[in-house]
């Protein structure tokens, strides 16, 4: 594996883009990269939860990471989601991601088959084996069923060098402030929720993998910065300007409002895949009031 920097600032689980037919709108993708990039983040996230990875098929996420790696030519860092609860198919997606130049695996916590905490350290120990790239722990219970627990965390990046940095998504802020406390420096703590970020950088968490910055990567990017610098109160300030608008991405299930949001925008077709619907009319009006509120449309 090639000589790692810990990674500090914002990363942005980027959407996956559809044409109204429900194929991959590339067009649009390659627009949002660029976007992303002129607003200041370190790194784009393509195919996590966020990129409706659920319902892409394989041959779908091997030309999303072709897509944004090839549009970002090395100008920010690409952690490509490469997740399963299968770890052979885990291993499978992040040895094409580290194929197509990747610069680290986003890997979720396997969902549904509920492993115990030695299970989740053979998986991601399985998949750092057989993968030559540095791995990214995501947990997220809410979504996964299980939770990694941060004595299992703390161990993985003690023991298992390539696992370099962990999303946590639980909300646990016992189990944050035991990571923080507790982990190696070379290893980056991430925020998996925009509307924690500042808490969880003021306990010592080194920046986020977020939703909001789709819609605000210079604001949010921003934010991260001045606390990484130490600067709370700046921080503080775009926190409070940018509440609303993380609270409101979860009003219904990650990705709709943000797509519905960034179609307002006029960056994507707001083109959805099944079992995810539109945004129901009520909270469309209360998004786009935010989004006006914040100049964004």
């Amino acid at each position: 594996m090639a000589r790692w920097k810990k990674f500090q600032g914002t990363g942005t689980a980027i959407v996956t883009p559809f044409r109204k037919d429900g194929t991959l709108d590339e067009k649009a993708l390659r627009k949002l990269v660029e976007f992303q990039i002129r607003g200041g983040v370190e790194a784009i996230v393509p195919v996590g939860t966020t990129g409706e990875s659920p319902t892409l098929s394989y041959e779908e996420h091997f030309r999303v990471f072709d897509i944004v790696i090839e549009q970002v030519n090395g100008r920010v860092k690409v952690f490509a989601g490469t997740g399963s609860n299968s770890t052979n198919e885990a291993i499978e997606q992040t040895t094409y991601a580290k194929k197509a130049g990747a610069d680290a695996a986003l890997v979720v916590g396997p969902y549904y088959n509920k492993p115990t905490q030695e299970g989740y350290f053979r998986h991601y120990a399985a998949i750092a084996e057989a993968v030559d790239i540095p791995i990214i722990v995501y947990n997220v219970p809410g979504r996964t069923g299980g939770n990694i627990e941060a004595a299992t965390t703390l161990r993985m990046a003690q023991e298992i060098p390539k696992i370099v940095a962990v999303k946590e998504a639980s909300g646990n802020f016992a189990q944050i402030m035991e990571i923080a406390r507790n982990k190696p420096k070379h290893f980056s703590l991430l925020s998996g929720d925009d509307a924690i970020t500042l808490p969880m950088m003021a306990v010592g968490a080194d920046g986020c993998i977020s939703v909001v910055a789709n819609e605000t990567p210079r604001e949010f990017s921003d934010l991260v910065r001045h606390c990484l610098k130490g600067n709370f109160e700046k921080a503080l300030s775009l926190h409070n300007k940018l509440l609303p608008l993380m609270n409101i991405n979860f009003v219904e299930a990650n990705p709709i409002p943000v797509k519905a949001a960034l179609s307002m925008m006029g960056m994507i077709e707001e083109v959805y895949r099944l079992p995810l619907l539109p945004i129901s009319e009520k909270n469309r009006e209360k998004l786009k009031a935010i989004l006006k509120e914040l100049k964004l449309i």
